[in-house]
């Protein structure tokens, strides 16, 4: 007898010519998907396109070049804000979810999912309304999160943390006053967790350390070891962070 072939594993990408260049396009494979997606992801990092359970490489070709044209049509339009409204991806805790309206007057902002399978932001209440409540909850959330790490750094330490307060800071991620109150920027809630960790690390480091001397930093590594490549990804993509709501 002879063994059933086995489908052959999607590439990380295909390169669809158009006129004298080419546009490439990242494929992920995605069981739960009940079709091909082709979006645009809100880190920049570029197209994206969806393979469903039982897709192969010649379907997603053949996909991607029926929509190259609307494809380059949204990267030389894409705006550099998204404005959280419907359709607008938002990178909640560094995972791309797509904001969906549920249709429902009332209601609280839920995690879902899509009719593909994308993660999602279902949002109740009229159109005009999701940014507000988009960005509302994202507060709360970076609320939630900041204040949990936030706590556990500091009793580490043996540390008490006065006040934690959530702004809307251009020009640094967080802050740490000397009667122990934080404060903290809520698009850290866009960041992979590691991110929003080390900067709370950093804050809390700062109720024990008031400098950024060698053992502050020494102090912040040991609370949350991957500040170094954390400051990194802060350098390299924290700008971006500031295009949302």
């Amino acid at each position: 007898m002879f063994s059933r072939s086995r489908r052959k594993p999607l590439p990380d990408h295909i390169d669809i010519a158009t006129g004298g260049s080419h546009v490439r396009i990242r494929l992920r494979a995605n069981p739960r998907a009940q079709r091909y997606l082709l979006r645009l992801p809100a880190d920049s990092s570029g197209p994206v396109l969806t393979v469903p359970k039982g897709g192969n490489l010649a379907r997603a070709e053949h996909f991607a070049r029926q929509h190259v044209d609307w494809l380059l049509e949204r990267l030389q339009d894409r705006p550099d804000h998204v404005a959280f409204s419907p359709g607008d991806i938002v990178p909640l805790r560094g995972a791309d979810h797509v904001i969906v309206p549920t249709g429902k007057l009332r209601g609280l902002v839920n995690l879902g999912q899509t009719g593909d399978g994308c993660p999602a932001l279902l949002v109740p209440g009229a159109e005009d309304h999701i940014p507000r409540k988009v960005t509302s909850w994202l507060k709360n959330q970076a609320r939630l999160d900041i204040s949990e790490r936030a706590g556990l750094h500091a009793a580490t330490i043996g540390k008490k943390i006065a006040a934690i307060s959530i702004r809307d800071t251009r020009s640094r991620w967080g802050s740490c006053a000397s009667n122990g109150r934080l404060s903290f920027s809520w698009r850290l809630i866009l960041a992979p967790p590691e991110i929003l960790d080390y900067v709370a690390a950093h804050e809390v480091a700062h109720l024990k350390e008031m400098n950024h001397s060698a053992r502050f930093w020494r102090l912040c590594e040991e609370l949350a070891p991957q500040t170094p490549s954390a400051r990194l990804w802060l350098k390299q993509n924290g700008q971006r962070l500031h295009g949302f709501g």
